[in-house]
């Protein structure tokens, strides 16, 4: 059978792989049943719709006549690169990294420093939208995580805040 769309194939090979995955580690937790659910009957459901969703998705693409055969193009390499690094800078900014003596420097910082680097992913680069960005980030950040749900972590820098 010919693949006719690999964009589709490759993406619901994943999506399966994927939900097959988690599928697989819910069974390590109780289950239990509709009435009475366990931590393991959401991801347990999930991962089965998320491997029954992928399984479709690659019987299209072997179905479905697609122009050219819908390629995979070549792998981006830069995207990548940088919503990893921003993702890592987040981490190490918010909690700090005693081994190596960098301070946590809070939550403001922190989305300050994952949307200029994730920014840096994209075709074009606009400091001022990225600042006016993180800024609305920060404030909503801060009143869902800080001021509603009162979670305790810190918002400023440690050499600010003592």
């Amino acid at each position: 059978m010919k693949i006719k769309s690999q964009k589709d194939f490759f993406s619901g090979l994943m999506f399966s792989a994927v939900g097959a995955a988690f599928a697989l580690g819910a069974t390590t937790y109780t289950v239990g049943n509709g009435a009475r659910m366990g931590p393991g009957y959401f991801p347990l459901v999930l991962g089965i719709l998320l491997a029954i969703l992928g399984a479709i998705v690659m019987f299209k693409a072997l179905v479905v006549e697609t122009d050219g055969g819908d390629k995979i193009g070549k792998f981006a390499w830069k995207p990548l690169f940088f919503v990893i690094a921003s993702n890592v800078l987040f981490g190490i900014l918010l909690g700090g990294l005693p081994s190596l003596k960098i301070p946590a420097m809070g939550l403001v910082a922190a989305i300050y420093g994952l949307t200029v680097v994730a920014s840096l992913a994209g075709e074009r680069f606009n400091l001022k939208e990225v600042l006016i960005l993180a800024t609305i980030l920060s404030i909503g950040s801060y009143l869902a995580f800080i001021v509603l749900l009162k979670l305790q972590f810190p918002v400023w820098p440690t050499f600010i805040t003592g």
